[in-house]
């Protein structure tokens, strides 16, 4: 059975590597972790530590922060959401995710069902803004 104390490390150490576009170490996965990924107009799924790490470091190879990060605790695990901007090549970002994650019995990550929203760049950003204020 995990404890809440080293699950919720694991998760910590996940979200500040998100944030930090250093990488995420695959330490924080169980070696037959499972990434289930749904994505605009596609879905795929990775299989093992280091592709897992590997595809994550992937997606959040630049600095960001989370606007909006919302964490609700379920059995064997937690759905994180959140709002993450960033800037790539001088441009603002911003995408919209969702993390359905479950730990094994060491605190690690062992299967994420992930959800994301798409990439948003800035004239996409403005172009929401306004849409959001017209309605």
């Amino acid at each position: 059975m995990i404890t809440d104390t080293i699950a919720t490390r694991t998760l910590e150490r996940f979200l500040d590597a998100v944030a930090s576009g250093a990488g995420v170490p695959p330490e924080l996965f169980a070696a037959d972790a499972v990434l289930d990924a749904t994505v605009p107009g596609w879905r795929f799924g990775v299989e093992g530590r280091q592709a897992v790490a590997a595809q994550y470091s992937t997606w959040f190879a630049d600095p960001g922060a989370f606007e909006e990060l919302e964490r609700l605790a379920v059995a064997d695990g937690e759905v994180v959401s959140y709002l993450l901007t960033w800037e790539e090549h001088g441009v603002p970002h911003a995408a919209h995710h969702c993390h359905v994650l479950r730990f094994d019995a060491s605190g690690r990550i062992s299967r994420d069902r992930f959800f994301c929203g798409g990439r948003w760049d800035a004239s996409l950003l403005a172009e929401m803004a306004a849409a959001q204020h017209a309605g």
